[in-house]
């Protein structure tokens, strides 16, 4: 993980010192609404529908144990006694009365994290694939490139006030477990025919109202010039984005709007930068800078390039031996292993975890994984560093603390936002459907046997549950003050499982809450009566198409319709 300097742990602590006279100004009636907004905005402080929500980052998904247990210690004595992990990394409180706000900007700052630029239309968190470097098949470790961009983006002056929020994410795999089609700046790591290390940049991708697919910009960048052609980029957006329309202010709609002269602005303007130093060398990260961010990513103590004896449990049966196909991923050196730790369990929201549930995750990675812990795309929590040799212990421990759940991949593993229940933008609750859905689809022998599927619910348009990228898509929509919901079928997010990104297809019309898990349910038995042996869902739908599945599904609001007749 990255270790703060000194400057760093300076930096935040003036930052939560600068807030604190802010958020006392504003409670004294010395500086208004409107003008703390912004600033409370940029420390990751909203206003939801019952509280405010707390945003801390969690820079391209990388936490320390001692960083989840001080999470656990503001959630136990500032909230509810909970969290939720987000789809981008993120930490959110949503019951933290706002005049502690600074209290726990300042316990965040005391284990090197914040919430800056978490929210505001600046550059937010950057995100990337949770096994970066632990990955069999990474091409470049993303994670110093992820830490430079985050130091060069952090407070930039120019990039704070853009026309929308602007998201980058980073994959240096060659699987993508990023999603970085679906974003602002989609970056993947790559190397060229002479080994020489660059980026494939990818520019205008983005979900919401409009769900648009990124589109390569640059097939290859090289590394040192990375930093000045997202600026070129970004510069080029904030000049011609639109500010009179919030719906259409995003880059995806300049970039599909323009094409091609938009390709040329950016690479006008990367010209211009390039041009204002002879020799370039200005513009170009120092790879003394690269080394010193990278001292920071290497193997932990006790850990060497030449790895541990291979210790695969031969005999695995049962319960354990589905836990190790589900929950235990391969890992770059040999008697290693990756393993999530699944916050999809019946009675608790997708995401949510206590604060007892914390700190025995930061126990665990304490005993098993090096103190350090991931926080996944798909909200899971992650441990990079177990030992083959452990992990029968940690399958157990893992159990008792409510971890082990063996549905990774599986449709009870879902991603959802917090929906109606917290957000003042959502049209829809997600919790309760997501609920349904789980105790409907409870016996893990049934999951197994519909199989891999991504299911990504969202209670509005906003797409913060990813419902665009989901092989079945759930969105929460308002009719005429009542709750509804579409699904989507088809939906990609660029992983190896999934395929080129994608938006799904809406099938049929909306459905009441109550009908939602039956209108899953006649889509799964759909795809059960219609896969050749072997085949997967998206597989299915890919082959057929989302027309069979519209009458199976459509029938759940006629019959529903006739019982209430």
């Amino acid at each position: 993980m990255y270790r703060y300097t000194e400057f760093d742990r300076l930096f935040v602590h003036q930052r939560a010192a600068q807030f604190r006279d802010q958020l006392e100004r504003n409670l004294a009636g010395k500086l208004g609404e409107d003008e703390f907004r912004a600033l409370r905005l940029q420390n990751g402080w909203y206003i939801q529908r019952h509280a405010p929500m707390a945003r801390i980052a969690v820079p391209y998904g990388a936490l320390a144990s001692r960083q989840l247990r001080q999470l656990a210690r503001i959630a136990r004595e500032f909230d509810r006694g909970y969290a939720h992990f987000t789809t981008r990394q993120n930490c959110q409180f949503n019951w933290i009365p706002l005049p502690k706000s600074a209290d726990v900007m300042d316990l965040l700052a005391d284990v090197d994290m914040h919430g800056i630029q978490t929210s505001g239309n600046c550059i937010r968190n950057i995100t990337g694939d949770a096994l970066a470097g632990v990955a069999g098949d990474e091409i470049v470790d993303p994670r110093p490139y992820c830490e430079l961009m985050r130091q060069w983006s952090t407070l930039h002056p120019e990039f704070a006030f853009l026309p929308r929020k602007f998201k980058i994410a980073v994959s240096g795999a060659a699987e993508d477990r990023a999603a970085i089609a679906w974003h602002d700046i989609g970056l993947q790591l790559v190397k060229n025919a002479a080994g020489e290390v660059g980026f494939k940049v990818l520019v205008g991708g983005g979900m919401g109202r409009t769900p648009v697919i990124a589109s390569v910009i640059r097939e290859y960048l090289p590394w040192q010039q990375i930093l000045l052609y997202i600026e070129a980029i970004v510069r080029v957006y904030n000049r011609y984005g639109r500010r009179d329309n919030a719906y259409k202010a995003r880059i995806k709609i300049l970039v599909k709007a323009e094409g091609q002269k938009f390709f040329d602005a950016v690479e006008e303007e990367f010209g211009h930068i390039l041009a204002d130093d002879v020799d370039g060398a200005a513009h170009r990260i120092p790879d003394s800078e690269l080394e010193r961010v990278k001292a920071s990513f290497t193997l932990p103590e006790g850990v060497s390039e030449a790895g541990a004896a291979p210790a695969w449990p031969r005999d695995a049966s049962g319960a354990f031996a589905r836990w190790l196909q589900r929950n235990v991923h391969a890992h770059r050196l040999s008697g290693y292993r990756a393993v999530t730790l699944s916050l999809k369990r019946a009675g608790q929201a997708p995401g949510d975890v206590t604060a007892e549930q914390m700190e025995a995750a930061a126990a665990l990675a304490d005993r098993y994984s090096h103190a350090e812990l991931r926080v996944m795309h798909d909200q899971n929590l992650l441990l990079p560093w177990v030992l083959e040799v452990d992990l029968e212990a940690l399958w157990r421990d893992a159990k008792a603390a409510g971890f082990a759940t063996p549905n990774i991949g599986l449709l009870t593993d879902m991603i959802a936002c917090p929906g109606g229940d917290f957000c003042a933008l959502a049209n829809a609750r997600s919790i309760p459907v997501a609920a349904e859905i789980t105790e409907r689809f409870a016996d893990l022998d049934e999951q197994e046997d519909i199989g891999d599927i991504d299911l990504h619910l969202s209670g509005c348009i906003n797409s913060c549950g990813h419902h665009h990228s989901g092989h079945i898509g759930i969105l929460g929509v308002d009719k005429d003050g009542s709750e509804w919901y579409q699904l989507t079928l088809g939906g990609a997010d660029g992983s190896t499982l999934s395929g080129p990104s994608v938006p799904g297809k809406v099938i049929g019309p909306s459905f009441a809450a109550d009908e939602v898990a039956d209108a899953l349910e006649a889509v799964i038995e759909t795809y059960k009566a219609q896969r050749w042996p072997g085949e997967r869902f998206i597989e299915t739908v890919r082959r057929i198409g989302v027309e069979p599945f519209k009458a199976p599904a459509n029938a759940v609001r006629r019959s529903t319709a006739r019982a209430a007749a």
